[in-house]
């Protein structure tokens, strides 16, 4: 009986302290945002005419849609053409109005999401939405009684209650967690020590303001779920940043801009890694040693039938280390998925090095900013072939020419040259898979199959002439005239040209 009473009054004051700790938190986060709120528009002049500054509008930062100029014609803004001028000297006036007419997307705004935007925004882009989710989402739909159930599901006959110390302690990471923390200060693109406590939405637009007034931009406090999903992505954006952390939203907002055909670029995991030279962007299926990748991978193919065919930034490398282990009461290694108030969500630590989330957001900008633009860029293929394949290639190449012309003599390729032709021009695979549903983890391990053969057999086997093909397809590829494969196969017969075409830039014939 005794036990009994003890264990009712220390659910009482567990109950008791939780609800305190919780309206507590409550009352701090609805102060900020009524004093948000309540703020008075500010006015700022812009060339001798006035504008209103963004409001915010239902606790959420809005842009005003009247204030800012039209794309086309930011251009012709003195201060602005200035401020791109760089940018207007690498694409071009045309296509860096392409960029500034364009409207983008990132969703997550943490060390890899405020680089992307960082440096969209300096690129001149003309319009952002910035999002991410407000940890005030926890309160309003996991009470103080989501807590407790919690822990009446780990606690059994006179086992003593867990510190509720922990419970409060993980409130304050879910409320603080998609804020600027002084933690996220070595990652973060714009953060400084002011900014700690201010959703990451409202802190980026408050300092992008500052850096190119002109874009129009809308700052949401806001997690991205069905229920979200028009809101966001209505308004016909270019393109979708994806740089959330977490597998049930990444997926589910991949899965929807795969089924609206909206352009959407992927960040897969950035922390626990120190090596920048292994960063790449390729399609989903061909991302390795990334367990995020993994797991979105996985559950886009089981869930919503999707293989691939969507781009990821990602790393080559493996996690130099682990996430930290989670510590209940006891100061034991606990199970973090207990302790969630948002399901779905990491409760546990990445060590995170933060040149590489910054890298990571980085590269993405450049991506996009050069597709906004119609700029080609022909990124660095994930191909497993190893120098001793190269040098089987280059090998078998002069034997195939002595035996079909009796000389090698009009081999104008050394080793280095053939792992140009089959790595960039060729990605490791037949010139005739060049589709996009052969691009994925298929690629060639090996070069068993493989062959360098003339395109022109007019011409010399140089590296504007060589193309890479399965043996089947050699010989018959020889069996036949340009002429023919042209009027047969004219689709095959441009992206061929197409590509020996960029050769012959590369090496300047």
């Amino acid at each position: 009986m005794e036990d009994r009473l003890k264990c009712i009054a220390m659910v009482g004051s567990g109950a008791l302290l939780g609800s305190v700790s919780t309206l507590f938190l409550i009352r701090i986060l609805r102060r900020k945002l009524e004093s948000q709120c309540s703020s008075i528009k500010a006015i700022e002049v812009d060339r001798n005419e006035f504008k209103a500054a963004p409001t915010i509008k239902n606790c959420k930062v809005v842009e005003d849609r009247g204030g800012g100029m039209a794309g086309e014609e930011l251009l012709k803004d003195e201060i602005v053409s200035e401020q791109l001028t760089r940018n207007i000297q690498f694409f071009g006036l045309e296509f860096q109005q392409k960029v500034t007419a364009s409207y983008v997307i990132v969703i997550g705004l943490g060390g890899v999401g405020s680089h992307a935007a960082s440096m969209l925004l300096r690129s001149g882009v003309g319009r952002l939405l910035l999002v991410d989710f407000d940890q005030s989402y926890c309160f309003r739909c996991y009470p103080t009684a989501q807590v407790f159930l919690n822990w009446k599901k780990r606690t059994t006959g006179k086992q003593s209650g867990f510190n509720l110390l922990i419970i409060c302690n993980i409130i304050l990471i879910y409320w603080l967690h998609e804020k600027v923390s002084l933690s996220s200060l070595n990652r973060h693109a714009v953060a400084t020590r002011e900014d700690v406590g201010t959703p990451k939405a409202e802190c980026l637009k408050k300092h992008f303001s500052a850096i190119f007034p002109e874009c129009q931009i809308d700052a949401r406090v806001l997690l991205y779920d069905a229920s979200s999903e028009e809101d966001i992505l209505s308004g016909h954006p270019d393109f979708v940043l994806d740089c959330i952390d977490n597998i049930d939203t990444k997926v589910a907002l991949l899965a929807a801009c795969v089924r609206r055909g909206l352009k959407v670029l992927s960040a897969t995991g950035a922390g626990a890694r120190a090596d920048p030279t292994r960063i790449r962007v390729a399609d989903l299926r061909e991302s390795t040693n990334d367990p995020l990748s993994r797991s979105v991978r996985h559950r886009l193919r089981k869930d919503y039938g999707i293989e691939g065919g969507i781009p990821v930034v990602f790393s080559l490398e493996k996690p130099k280390v682990k996430l930290l282990p989670f510590k209940g009461s006891n100061g034991e290694e606990d199970n973090p998925a207990d302790y969630q108030i948002v399901p779905g969500f990491r409760v546990r630590i990445i060590p995170v090095l933060g040149t590489i989330p910054a890298i990571f957001g980085q590269i993405m900008a450049s991506y996009v900013v050069t597709q906004l633009a119609g700029f080609e860029v022909h990124t660095e293929p994930v191909v497993n072939l190893d120098t001793d394949h190269y040098h089987i290639l280059h090998q078998r190449l002069i034997e195939h020419e002595e035996l079909l012309y009796g000389t090698a003599m009009q081999v104008q390729v050394d080793v280095a040259e053939v792992m140009y032709i089959a790595k960039e021009l060729w990605r490791g695979r037949s010139a005739r898979d060049h589709s996009i549903e052969h691009v994925g983890r298929g690629m060639w391990r090996s070069v068993k199959e493989l062959m360098l053969v003339r395109w022109d057999q007019r011409k010399p086997a140089s590296v504007s002439n060589l193309i890479l093909l399965k043996f089947k397809e050699g010989d018959e590829h020889e069996s036949r005239t340009l002429d023919d494969i042209k009027e047969n196969e004219p689709e095959y017969f441009e992206r061929v040209t197409s590509v020996l075409k960029r050769a012959e830039l590369d090496f300047c014939f």
